[in-house]
């Protein structure tokens, strides 16, 4: 288990690395995953080991959401005051999403295989 988490944790630091020397708008724990996909596709599948650790990692996820909800409890009085512009930003952030969402699989959904005679493969 040492050696897995210290796998985990050492493509983290090398994304990190990369993300900082690099100057890249990717945070740098999305580039350590990167780069442990790559090397999981090298090697042709995941250890037993790391599925272990991993799974052992993902059983107790809930506890990552702790310092979040510390961060809220200490910010409670601006969430207050500012209630309005942060539930707006939500609710506009939230329906840009979907919006953006449903667009997007519609122009993918017309660019199928059938494409070019305007027929889907499911319709009669």
């Amino acid at each position: 288990m040492l050696g897995t988490l210290t796998l985990l944790l050492s493509c983290q630091l090398a994304g990190e690395l990369t993300a900082r020397l690099l100057h890249l708008p990717v945070p740098g724990p999305v580039l350590g995953m990167v780069l442990l996909f790559v090397g999981l596709l090298v090697r042709g599948g995941v250890p037993e080991p790391l599925q272990e650790t991993a799974g052992g990692i993902l059983r107790h996820l809930s506890l990552l959401f702790v310092p979040a909800g510390v961060g809220v409890m200490a910010h409670l009085n601006r969430l207050e005051e500012e209630a309005l512009p942060i539930a707006a930003a939500l609710l506009g952030s939230t329906l840009i999403g979907v919006a953006l969402t449903a667009w997007v699989m519609s122009v993918l959904s017309r660019r199928g295989p059938d494409a070019e005679t305007g027929k889907r493969e499911d319709a009669p």
